[in-house]
């Protein structure tokens, strides 16, 4: 406790002498890309057999740091936004995964909860988020009621009463917006809200079939229900990245002495395969290629307006995923183009297996990042809070971000990666069950994937024989084991009870946490 002490003490005389942990001026600005659906095999500077070039994204790798050990907190979208927003796992919040459809919610992110973008506003950054929100959001009825989730609740809305939003992301650390409330041709209800108001409510019914129809089943999941009039499905990415840099420009003309922060929070690649019709034929690999490609794209276009802006050199980049591909897009691929969206992984979207979870995670930041850095540090999207609170010099409170932990020695090239900064990791699959790592050791508190049903037809071809089929879990040594096919759950008892010892306190629900105290 002295030393932890002392620690505090010799840190605080060098941040006076220092004038502040970071100056304000030598703070970067910050850029998340966060992209939907998207497996690690589906960039070619992870997958050198992937059926495409993401060429923008490989730049992006060879002039930073590629973690290859890199996970999402879920293994679906909203708990996994929960994670990148609050740097908590969605069982902190006492409530299970959910993919929130129609007026669902109200928001994971409590009032008062520490969110990224309240640290770096108090960091002196202005903040913006465009895209796909899908944390949950609060929407009332003509007589205040609140209204539930699900496609038949939309005509109900009371936009007068329910705006602004009392949970959208200006209530939630950001100064400027513009979103989607759930994923944003998938789940009605389809409107686009600006700063916490609608400026078009939903008032037509959406006909799935008024929509192209790219390679026929590509258009899969795309829901009726009801829309704004003129909601915009095809290539909506291209209205975010829009507003994206409408923000950037005009908060480097207005305010360019404050950094910024920008969340661009895309569709790509989730359900339906929608590009832009100018992306339609890019690549040899049908829609799903032609969509990974405008992402690819758009990222490229991305770095060069911060090249234009002359703030490439400070400004942090980061690229990352909520969770692992689609199960029908992964299906379709690896059939129709020999394309392996999960890079060999067992699992896709929703599973506990590696290839639900396990995602690409790319940093750039030419004034301080080293080039060319392949990094097998395990890494996680809660993560990325504590890491930002480090670049930034914001001193975190043990209870915030609890799951979250500091990075940035391994961005900065001071890391031995021998040493793993993570002691352990824990994700969650679709049905809110356990996966701990602990070194290459991987325990899932739960038999099956943790998520899809592989006795459907499409799936069945994915079976693996069952080593252990009376065991309650399974047990996996990720070095000789990487695709999860022996369960050791029964030949190494004494690590499983380990683990298990280990996750029960990792998951407690007064005080449980990944992350160290006094961070």
């Amino acid at each position: 406790m002295m030393k932890q002490s002392l620690k505090y003490v010799s840190c605080f005389v060098v941040a006076i002498s220092l004038g502040g942990f970071v100056r304000a001026n030598d703070r970067p600005n910050i850029v998340i890309i966060y992209a939907d659906d998207l497996g690690l095999g589906d960039l070619s500077c992870y997958n050198p057999k992937a059926a495409y070039k993401t060429s923008h994204l490989d730049r992006m790798a060879a002039e930073g740091i590629k973690f290859t050990d890199a996970h999402s907190p879920c293994t679906i979208c909203s708990p996994s936004r929960y994670g990148l927003l609050s740097g908590n796992l969605v069982c902190r919040t006492g409530r299970g995964p959910t993919a929130f459809e129609g007026p669902g919610g109200p928001s994971y992110l409590k009032e008062g909860e520490l969110t990224l973008g309240d640290m770096l506003r108090k960091q002196g950054y202005r903040t913006g988020a465009f895209g796909k929100w899908h944390l949950g959001l609060t929407w009332h009825d003509k007589d205040g009621k609140v209204l539930g989730g699900g496609f038949k609740t939309p005509p109900l809305i009371d936009y007068e009463k329910s705006t602004p939003l009392i949970d959208g992301p200006n209530a939630r650390g950001f100064d400027k917006s513009f979103i989607t409330p759930n994923c944003p041709g998938t789940d009605p209800l389809y409107v686009f809200i600006e700063d916490g108001m609608v400026p078009i409510p939903a008032s037509e019914q959406h006909d799935p079939n008024s929509l192209p129809n790219p390679g026929g089943k590509w258009r899969w999941d795309n829901d009726a229900g009801w829309k704004s009039p003129g909601y915009r499905f095809e290539g909506v990415d291209e209205l975010f990245f829009e507003k994206t840099v409408n923000f950037i420009k005009e908060h480097r003309k207005q305010t360019p002495e404050k950094p910024f922060f920008a969340l661009l929070s895309t569709q790509i690649a989730h359900a339906p395969v929608l590009p832009d019709p100018k992306f339609n034929g890019k690549t040899q690999c049908g829609p799903r290629g032609d969509f990974i490609y405008q992402l690819d794209d758009i990222t490229g276009r991305l770095l060069d307006v911060l090249k234009e802006l002359k703030i490439d050199d400070n400004t942090l980049v980061i690229f990352n995923a909520d969770n692992g591909a689609e199960v029908m897009h992964t299906v379709w691929m690896r059939e129709d183009y020999s394309h392996d969206a999960v890079g060999g992984y067992r699992g896709m979207k929703r599973d506990g297996w590696e290839g639900g979870h396990r995602v690409p995670m790319i940093f750039r930041w030419p004034a301080k990042i080293p080039k060319g850095v392949t990094s097998k540090q395990m890494i996680n999207t809660t993560d990325l809070f504590a890491t930002l609170a480090a670049v930034t010099g914001y001193h975190l409170n043990d209870e915030d971000a609890v799951d979250s932990f500091d990075m940035l020695p391994v961005l900065l090239g001071k890391q031995d990666e021998k040493q793993s900064i993570r002691p352990h990791m824990l994700t969650q699959s679709a049905r809110g069950e356990f996966q701990l790592r602990v070194g290459a050791w991987k325990y899932l508190d739960h038999v099956g994937s943790g998520g899809n049903n592989y006795h459907k037809p499409e799936l069945e071809k994915y079976v693996l024989p069952e080593k252990a089929p009376e065991a309650k879990g399974q047990l996996y040594d990720l070095a000789e084991d990487l695709g999860e096919t022996n369960n050791l759950y029964f030949s190494q008892a004494v690590k499983r009870e380990e683990m298990q010892k280990l996750l029960r306190i990792l998951t407690e629900k007064e005080g449980g946490r990944t992350a160290p105290l006094g961070r």
